[in-house]
């Protein structure tokens, strides 16, 4: 396994990626005011740009989801990577050389060049077998295309291609571009033999696999000429970039729709793929070579946003996965390994097999597009699925053949694990077998308690969902006369009060956020005006109405204040904060400031920020009246607060010639 990313190369990352050309590539930005870009949410549809993008800052956010980050996290989010891989091919475009810690191989400078060189190995090959289906030799791969419903352009888009008879045209074509034989060894393009490497792939028609960032790693091949004693489909090896229980053919064109409509379609070829995509049904995809595992499962659980919760935002559906089969018996049991995978998914899992058994190639080919999409919609459940699978080894006629079904289909239905869906199955199966509903249910529950069935579950939780003994919903705020803010016992952070958010329409709180704003995306101009410093220096979390700002405020001071922000200042505040106020932070960052001359931002923040002050000033003198008046007039105590109101009164004189 790798080690650690070193946290300093991370922030080299950050600084170094491009966040306006990363986001680029999959929304159409457009200004929206001096250093700010907007367009189109990639994570939720929408008619009206909410999608903000602060390359000053590194971050992004969308007011219309709340989703927001900073590049690495656009990765992660976009193209489905957990966060060391999304680092990685950051580091891989901008330039960065990783290092590890804790014995991780991929830190060194000859293990990042060899992956970057696999990767310009495979580019290399796509173009050549692209190039190679045009030959006359490979005629016979663009007739079983045509054969099979897809013409050129269908071709084009799929990057198919065609690996010519011979020992070493691609090996040869290889070494022409420089490319070493510890190289092409270790690319799995290559079989080694006594004589040396030679091509693994040879007179057969190839589809590239590529990442889901779109980077070609591997290659499918079919067999094509009678006298090919090899396997029917022969696949890229396991290499340093190539790891088949990950990868899932098509998923670089899938992922856009497979995020929006919460939905992966699992089929079984890549024939199957094309057909699906032609259709229409364009978030499908397949495995290379192996069967649908648990890796496969978080790839695509990423992807659907299907992230754990056990509550989904308003208007959500809900995520699906779809699994076709055919109708065979290796079908049948490729859809009994799935149910066993199904308990990790917190989506709803179907199963949609063709009544002929014919796969979505096939029945593309025969009768067109709609019929497809129509196999789609026919889904089943995969609960209802495996168990009418189960039933059908038995007589349904006999009392007998009943009681046998009835023991066969009891475990699987006490299997499932979700408590409010267990229940139904197990009427569902008493209608199925003509038995009475609560001697099934007895069935079921002694089969769950011979297997464990149901049992498990997880940390406790606090009414509303919060996790017991964390900061959460229903517990009382942390008043600003508290004393310092709470700090959270197991991270070290700023413990964060759960409340609603910050109404935008009360002025005051637009001029904190406004405050907050300028700290987050102008700390430089800030730290170097020595004025606009001291009026920092006056602020405090009391200075704020709104709590969360309040703790915002808490956390830029914890991060070292303006004068030690670094290139992930954002970054470096939204730690302090904790991740309960890292939404509201990445929002504060990205959202335009209201002037248009970059030269003069110094000025304006420094305008912003005694308008805060002034503000607070204007709530410290009103509780200094009060307490004048609950004193007596002639008091120590009034007259004290008489003297801080004066100067309260002078300090506010010289922040109004400010602003």
């Amino acid at each position: 396994m790798a080690g650690t990313i070193n946290r300093d190369d991370i922030a080299a990352v950050r600084e170094r990626a491009p966040i306006e050309e990363i986001v680029g590539q999959h929304v159409a930005l457009k200004s929206a005011g001096v250093g700010s870009l907007k367009g189109l949410c990639p994570f939720h549809d929408e008619r009206s740009p909410s999608f903000h993008v602060r390359p000053a800052a590194g971050r992004w956010h969308c007011f219309g989801c709340g989703e927001g980050g900073d590049v690495i996290e656009f990765v992660m989010r976009m193209d489905g990577l957990p966060f060391a891989e999304a680092v990685e091919y950051l580091a891989d475009r901008a330039g960065v050389t990783l290092r590890y810690e804790a014995g991780g191989r991929r830190g060194s400078e000859s293990g990042a060049s060899m992956r970057r060189r696999l990767l310009e190995a495979h580019r290399v090959a796509a173009e050549y077998f692209v190039a190679q289906l045009e030959s006359p030799e490979a005629r016979i791969a663009r007739d079983f295309l045509r054969e099979r419903g897809f013409d050129s352009a269908a071709a084009t888009t799929f990057g198919c291609g065609y690996a010519p008879q011979g020992w070493s045209h691609l090996t040869d074509h290889l070494r022409a571009k420089g490319f070493t034989e510890p190289e092409l060894k270790a690319s799995g393009l290559v079989s080694e033999g006594q004589r040396g490497v030679y091509d693994r792939f040879r007179g057969r028609l190839v589809w590239p696999i590529r990442e889901v960032t779109g980077d070609v790693i591997g290659f499918g091949a079919r067999r094509l000429h009678e006298d090919d004693q090899g396997p029917k489909y022969l696949n890229t090896p396991e290499t340093q970039i190539y790891k088949k229980s990950h990868v899932l053919y098509g998923l670089d064109l899938a992922k856009g729709a497979i995020r929006s409509e919460r939905t992966t379609v699992v089929v079984e070829g890549y024939t199957d793929v094309m057909a699906c995509h032609l259709a229409g049904v364009t978030n499908a995809v397949a495995t290379c070579g192996t069967a649908f595992g648990e890796d496969h499962v978080k790839v695509v659980r990423r992807l659907m946003g299907d992230t754990g919760a056990t509550q989904l935002k308003v208007g959500s559906t809900g995520a699906k996965v779809v699994f076709t089969f055919d109708g065979d018996e290796a079908g049948q049991n490729a859809a009994l390994k799935s149910f066993a995978l199904d308990q990790q998914f917190l989506a709803q899992t179907f199963v949609a097999v063709d009544p002929e058994g014919m796969d979505p190639c096939d029945i593309r080919q025969r009768d067109g597009d709609d019929a497809v999409r129509r196999l789609m919609e026919r889904r089943t459940p995969l609960f209802e699925f495996v168990i009418k699978a189960s039933l059908a080894a038995h007589d349904l006629e006999t009392p007998e053949g009943r009681v046998a079904a009835l023991r066969t289909a009891a475990p699987i239905v006490a299997q499932i694990r979700d408590r409010a869906i267990r229940p139904e199955y197990a009427r569902r199966l008493a209608g199925w077998l003509g038995m009475e509903p609560a001697d099934v249910l007895r069935a079921v529950s002694r089969a769950g308690e011979r297997g464990g069935a149901g049992s498990g579950g997880g940390r406790g939780t606090a009414p509303g969902g919060a996790p017991a003994g964390r900061p959460g919903q229903g517990q009382p705020a942390h008043r600003p006369d508290d004393g310092p803010p709470p700090m959270d016992p197991e991270t070290g952070q700023i413990a964060t009060v759960v409340a609603s958010r910050p109404n935008p329409r009360d002025p005051v709180v637009r001029a904190e956020a406004l405050s907050l704003g300028v700290l987050l995306q102008a700390p430089t101009a800030i730290a170097a005006d020595a004025m606009t410093m001291g009026i920092v220096a006056e602020l405090s979390r009391v200075s704020f109405t709104a709590p969360q700002y309040g703790q915002i405020f808490d956390a830029v001071l914890a991060a070292g204040g303006p004068a030690a922000a670094g290139p992930d200042w954002v970054g470096a505040v939204e730690e302090q904060a904790g991740p309960e106020l890292g939404t509201l932070v990445s929002q504060l960052a990205v959202t335009p400031l209201p002037h248009d001359k970059p030269a003069e931002i110094g000025v304006y923040a420094r305008s912003v920020l005694a308008r805060m002050l002034d503000l607070a000033i204007t709530r410290t003198t009103a509780d200094l009246r009060g307490r004048m008046q609950r004193a007596g007039a002639g008091t120590d105590a009034a007259n004290a607060a008489f003297a801080e109101i004066i100067r309260l009164e002078g300090r506010r004189r010289q922040l109004r010639e400010v602003e």
